[in-house]
């Protein structure tokens, strides 16, 4: 959990990194560690995963080359934050549904009972397309280790309600598999700005009027 950590501190710092960058240069900021290598800057990014969708597509990094997309983590019968969280990502979806630069992806973190019958009905239910939207689910431990790349939490916890602890975060992902902005995905407003910064970010990655 130490990137979590490190990211929770971060997000004192971000909103002023944030304005100073987009005084500067009109663009998002580069979140999570860094390290420079033969003075060249790595920056964190989203590692190599597979999953799959609820139409049983697999789902890889390179179903998103060259668009960027939006993440959550959720589990279909959470009865909490996740309502609240995928009701601002329909948001999102419908906001950019005739844009195929952007998709957006939600883990399950209880894949032993988020079967992809479970995800298909819930897909359904919310009435999205695969094709924009994936819910997906994979081993355990490997969605966990990937929530930590999203600097999420999500783990068991029979102390929670539904049995399962994770994030509300909604992240932003550009085509560098690098995280650029996130928000709480409870709070309306914070969705907002997101929104923006998805627009920002198309423009810096795709080129304005595109």
């Amino acid at each position: 959990m130490n990137r979590i950590i490190a990211f929770s501190v971060f997000c004192t710092l971000l909103f002023i990194i944030a304005c100073f960058t987009e005084q500067s240069s009109g663009e998002l900021p580069i979140i999570g560690h860094r390290e420079i290598v033969n003075k060249d800057t790595i920056y964190h990014t989203i590692p190599d995963f597979i999953m799959m969708n609820q139409d049983s597509m697999i789902v890889t990094n390179s179903t998103f080359e060259n668009k960027i997309y939006v993440a959550d983590f959720f589990f279909t019968f959470c009865t909490v934050i996740c309502p609240k969280v995928k009701a601002n990502m329909l948001r999102i979806y419908e906001e950019f549904e005739d844009d195929d630069r952007l998709v957006l992806i939600s883990h399950t973190v209880a894949p032993k009972y988020d079967t992809i019958p479970a995800l298909k009905r819930y897909a359904d239910k919310i009435n999205i397309d695969s094709k924009k939207w994936h819910l997906v689910r994979g081993e355990k431990e490997t969605t966990y280790q990937l929530a930590d790349d999203y600097f999420i939490v999500a783990k068991e916890d029979p102390t929670a309600p539904g049995g399962y602890d994770h994030s509300g975060k909604i992240m932003l992902i550009d085509t560098k598999r690098q995280v650029r902005s996130f928000a709480e995905g409870t709070e309306d407003k914070e969705v907002d700005r997101l929104i923006k910064d998805i627009y920002k970010l198309l423009n810096s990655e795709f080129g304005k009027g595109h």
